[in-house]
C-alpha cells in the first residue's frame, strides 16, 4: 500500500500523542492479542517491564474466562481506573517507552484512530475523546480538506471497519446502491460543505439534507453519480439556531438507547435548557468553525455509510452528533455556571465522542438513524 492510499482530514493529518493520559485512565477494558501478551509477560517476568508503583501487588494482566474474541488477556487497572502501565508523573506509557510501539496492544497502538478500509484505500478520522484530537478542531492554520498520504498515518493495517470485495458499497437509498467513485464524490461534498467559510453547523445540516434528498432521485443512465454530485446546488440553505433543547434531547435519547444498559450513564438532564439559553446560545455562533469541523470528522470515514440504509442516514448521524454536542456543552456550562468557551466546548466534544464512539453500538445507531430514509 502506498502513502497515497491513506486519507485523512487536513486538521488531523499531523496528529501525534501529547501524553494527556486521558485514554490510559479512562477505566477501559484493553484486550491483548496473544503475541503481544507473550512479549509483555516475558518482559515483566524478566524485569524489563515494570508497572507503575501505585499498582501495588496487582498482576498487570487479567487472564480469565470470557475474554473478548482474539484476546489472550486484558491490561489490569488500578483502583483509580488507570492502566497499570501509565506512568503518573509524565503520563507516558511505560510499555511504549521501554519496549517500543510494536509491543503495544492494538487498541493502544491505534487509538484515537477510527478507520474504514475499502477498495478505495484507508480512511482515518479521530475520536475527539482524545484531548489532543479535540483541540485540533479549533486550529486555524490549515483549511479543512481531505488529504492523501497524511504524515501522521503511514500505510499500515489499521484496525477498524474492513470492507471486502464481497461487501456491498454504501447505499444511496434503501433501493439503490452507490458506486465507489460516486460515494467518494458525496464524501468530498459533505466535507466541502463543512469547509465553507462562515457557515453555521445548522446551515450545513440543512444544506446536506436538501442535497441528499435531491441526489436520491438519481438513476443510472446518462449522468454518472459523480456528475450528479457535482451538479448539486452551490447555494447554502439557512436554518434557525434552536432556542431550546427539545429536538436535541430526542436525538440524544435515541443515541443513549444504543448504549448497552450496563454502560449507560444515569440521566442527568436537570437544568440543561436553562443552561443552554443562558450560557450557550449567546456565544454558539462564535464557535461555527470547530463545530463544522466536528461534523466533517463525522462525515468522513463514516462507518454509518456502510451500516446504514442511505445518505439520509449519514445526514441524520451528523444531526445526532451535533445534538449530542449541544447537550454536552450545556451540561459542561451548567456544572461550572459559566458561558461556553473553548475549554468547555472542547470538553463537550470529548464527552460527545465518548458516547458516540466508545459507548454506543455502531450498528444500533445506524439502524436507528436509518428511519430517516422512510
Amino acid at each position: 500500500m502506498s502513502s497515497a492510499d491513506v486519507f485523512a482530514l487536513s486538521i488531523h493529518a499531523d496528529y501525534r500523542c501529547r501524553h494527556s493520559g486521558a485514554c490510559c485512565s479512562a477505566d477501559w477494558d484493553v484486550p491483548i492479542e496473544l503475541p503481544v501478551y507473550r512479549t509483555l509477560r516475558d518482559a515483566v517476568e524478566g524485569g524489563r517491564l515494570r508497572p507503575q508503583a501505585s499498582a501495588g501487588h496487582l498482576s498487570p494482566f487479567i487472564v480469565e474466562p470470557g475474554l473478548p474474541e482474539g484476546a489472550a488477556a486484558m491490561l489490569e487497572r488500578t483502583e483509580a481506573g488507570e492502566c497499570v502501565f501509565l506512568e503518573r508523573g509524565t503520563k507516558l506509557c511505560i510499555v511504549h517507552r521501554d519496549l517500543g510501539e510494536s509491543a503495544l496492544p492494538a487498541t493502544c497502538k491505534y487509538f484515537p484512530r477510527l478507520a474504514v478500509r475499502d477498495g478505495r484505500g484507508t480512511f482515518i478520522t479521530l475520536s475527539h475523546f482524545c484531548p489532543t484530537a479535540a483541540s485540533m478542531l479549533f486550529r486555524d492554520d490549515c483549511p479543512l480538506a481531505i488529504v492523501a498520504g497524511p504524515c501522521a498515518f503511514p500505510p499500515g493495517e489499521y484496525e477498524g471497519l474492513i470492507v471486502t470485495g464481497s461487501d456491498l458499497p454504501p447505499l444511496l437509498s434503501p433501493t439503490m446502491l452507490m458506486d465507489s467513485p460516486g460515494y467518494s464524490a458525496w464524501e468530498r461534498h459533505m466535507v466541502g460543505r463543512c469547509s465553507e467559510v462562515g457557515s453555521r453547523p445548522e446551515d450545513v445540516l440543512a444544506t446536506l439534507q436538501r442535497d441528499a434528498r435531491s441526489l436520491r432521485t438519481w438513476k443510472p443512465g446518462r449522468v454518472t453519480l459523480v456528475d450528479a454530485v457535482r451538479d448539486l446546488p452551490s447555494s447554502l440553505e439557512r436554518a434557525e439556531q434552536p432556542g431550546r433543547l427539545d429536538a436535541s434531547l430526542e436525538l440524544y435519547s435515541q443515541v443513549m438507547r444504543a448504549v448497552p444498559a450496563d454502560l449507560r450513564p444515569q440521566p442527568d438532564e436537570g437544568g440543561l435548557d436553562t443552561a443552554f439559553a443562558r450560557y450557550v446560545i449567546p456565544v454558539w455562533s462564535t464557535f461555527c468553525a470547530p463545530l463544522t469541523r466536528f461534523l466533517a470528522a463525522k462525515a468522513f470515514a463514516s462507518w454509518t455509510a456502510y451500516q446504514g440504509r442511505g445518505i439520509l442516514t449519514i445526514v441524520r448521524s451528523l444531526e445526532a452528533a451535533l445534538a449530542v454536542v449541544r447537550i454536552e456543552a450545556a451540561r459542561q456550562c451548567r456544572n461550572v455556571e459559566r458561558e461556553l468557551d473553548t475549554e468547555l466546548l472542547r470538553d463537550g466534544f470529548r464527552s460527545a465522542d465518548f458516547i458516540l464512539n466508545h459507548l454506543a453500538v455502531g450498528e444500533d445507531l445506524a439502524a436507528a438513524w436509518s428511519v430517516a430514509e422512510y
